[in-house]
C-alpha cells in the first residue's frame, strides 16, 4: 500500500489573509486540514497550533502500544489545550479556534479525527462520501430535514459552527476508522472548497486518474477561485495505489 499526495493552500478572491493551515507528513502519514477563526491574526496562529501540535504528538506517538484513534484523540486534545491556553495568556488572542480535520492511514486502515466543519471525502469506485459530518447549525438544519445539503452554502448562518478546537478547555473529537484500499483517493478540506464547489463537482474533478493527487488539487481550488473564491482555499488530497510513496510539490 502506497499513499501519494498533494497539498495546495490559496488566500481565495476576497481575503486578505490566509487563515488555513496544513500538515502532510509522509513519514508519520498524517495529513490534515484546519481553518482558523478569531479577529486580527488569531485565526491564523489557532491554525498553524492545531496543525503542529497533531503532527508533534503522532510523530511522538509512532510505534506505541495505544490503540491509533486513541492516539489521534489525544493529538486532537493537545491542539485543543495549547489554543486555550494561547489564548488566556494573551488578550488580543481571546475567541480563536480551528476548525480540524486529520486523516492518519495505519495497518491498513485510515483512521480521522474531526471538529468543526472543514471535511474528509472518500472516492472509492467512483462514489464520493462524505466521511465526516459537519459541526454547524446549517448541518443540524440539515440532519433534521429543514435544509438540502445544496442549500448550506447560502445560507445565511452557514459559518456559525458548533464545535471547534481552542475556545473551550475540554473538546470532544469526533473519531472515524475504515479499511483503507488500493485506489481510494481521500480528501481533506476547508469550507472555501466546499462552499464554492459542490460534491459532484468535487467527484468528478477527483475521478479523473490521469492526474496526480497534486494537480487534482489545484483543479479543486482553481474550481473553488472560478466561482468566488469568497474564502481562504486548503486541500490534501491522499491517494493510495501502488509504487513508492511519494510526496508531490506543494504549492
Amino acid at each position: 500500500m502506497h499513499i501519494h499526495y498533494g497539498t495546495v493552500s490559496d488566500q481565495g478572491k476576497v481575503r486578505s489573509s490566509n487563515e488555513d493551515s496544513y500538515t502532510a507528513n509522509l513519514k508519520n502519514k498524517i495529513f490534515l486540514v484546519a481553518d482558523g477563526m478569531g479577529g486580527h491574526a488569531a485565526g491564523e496562529i489557532a491554525s498553524q497550533i492545531a496543525a503542529a501540535t497533531v503532527e508533534e504528538v503522532m510523530a511522538m506517538k509512532v510505534g506505541s502500544d495505544r490503540p491509533h484513534e486513541e492516539t489521534l484523540r489525544s493529538a486532537a486534545e493537545e491542539a485543543n489545550s495549547r489554543i486555550y491556553q494561547a489564548q488566556r495568556m494573551k488578550s488580543e488572542l481571546a475567541g480563536m479556534g480551528s476548525t480540524l480535520t486529520a486523516l492518519s492511514i495505519r495497518g491498513g486502515k485510515y483512521y480521522i479525527a474531526h471538529v468543526g466543519d472543514s471535511r474528509a471525502y472518500l472516492l472509492r469506485g467512483g462514489a464520493l462520501n462524505q466521511l465526516t459530518r459537519d459541526h454547524s447549525l446549517v448541518w443540524q438544519l440539515y440532519e433534521s430535514g429543514v435544509l438540502r445539503k445544496d442549500e448550506l452554502s447560502s445560507h445565511p448562518q452557514k459559518n456559525l459552527i458548533t464545535r471547534s478546537i481552542g475556545p473551550h478547555p475540554q473538546i470532544e473529537v469526533d473519531l472515524e476508522e475504515g479499511e483503507a484500499c488500493e485506489g481510494d483517493v481521500y480528501l481533506l478540506c476547508s469550507d472555501g472548497l466546499t462552499d464554492m464547489v459542490t460534491d459532484e463537482n468535487i467527484r468528478k474533478i477527483l475521478s479523473d486518474a490521469d492526474r496526480t493527487p497534486q494537480q487534482l488539487g489545484e483543479a479543486l481550488v482553481r474550481a473553488a477561485n472560478n466561482r468566488g473564491g469568497a474564502d481562504n482555499i486548503t486541500v490534501v488530497v491522499v491517494r493510495i495505489d501502488s509504487g513508492e510513496d511519494h510526496d508531490e510539490e506543494e504549492a
